[in-house]
């Protein structure tokens, strides 16, 4: 069985105060209606957890009614960080579950065939990410705004979601991170921590995440393309 765990109970602080970024429009519907309904819509998934604020739990499932999703699906409350919502989200997995998909509620343009292949690469290699190669120049800082020195981009990507485990990888992974103390803003950063390979999945088009208020005429654009 494979589940997806859509986090979406970030308060979105970059957006400006009072504004939940998720219930945005955007392309004439609710941000987290559009990632909601590229993992309905994937053949590759069974489930799905949606891991919210607490309170907001009657406002997503009016959203599911709204707009027909189909796939079974369940909610949890967020946790204090990030990885404490993951986690939430892991220990509502249906206990069939082998794989998981971790996506962010706020990236709503994911293609379907993407998170295929990422679920595909996770269950060969045990850990994947969606990920695209740097096409900048890269530089790395002397902690301030001076460069320290340049860096290789043909070696350099930028990670996106999903992020795709096998269910007892990500678990182990977190278990670790929890025991030592740290956070993570990256699930992947927990493989790191255990020494699990972790595959990366190209993603050929933008993939970008709603996290300023600049982020949305573009993500906009994507999603009528999409249509």
């Amino acid at each position: 069985m494979t589940s997806a765990v859509i986090v979406a109970a970030g308060r979105g602080t970059r957006m400006g105060p009072g504004i939940d970024k998720l219930f945005l429009e955007v392309a004439g519907e609710p941000v987290i209606v559009h990632t909601w309904r590229r993992f309905d819509a994937c053949a590759a998934v069974d489930e799905l957890v949606l891991v919210v604020r607490e309170g907001l739990q009657e406002a997503f499932r009016e959203l599911a009614a709204q707009h027909g999703f189909r796939k079974p699906f369940r909610f949890v409350v967020g946790g204090a960080e990030r990885q404490d919502s993951v986690w939430n989200g892991l220990s509502a997995l249906s206990a069939e579950t082998e794989l998981v998909a971790i996506q962010d509620g706020a990236r709503p343009c994911t293609p379907t065939e993407v998170i295929t292949r990422c679920l595909a690469a996770a269950r060969d290699h045990g850990a994947s990410v969606a990920a695209q190669r740097s096409v900048d120049t890269i530089k790395e800082s002397d902690g301030g705004t001076r460069i320290a020195r340049h860096l290789d981009r043909s070696r350099l990507w930028a990670v996106q979601t999903p992020q795709c485990f096998r269910v007892a990888v990500i678990r182990r992974a977190l278990e670790a991170v929890r025991s030592a103390g740290k956070q993570v803003t990256d699930d992947t950063a927990a493989c790191e921590l255990i020494g699990q390979p972790v595959e990366l999945v190209e993603c050929a088009g933008p993939n970008p995440k709603v996290t300023a208020p600049s982020d949305l005429p573009f993500i906009e654009l994507l999603l009528r393309q999409q249509v």
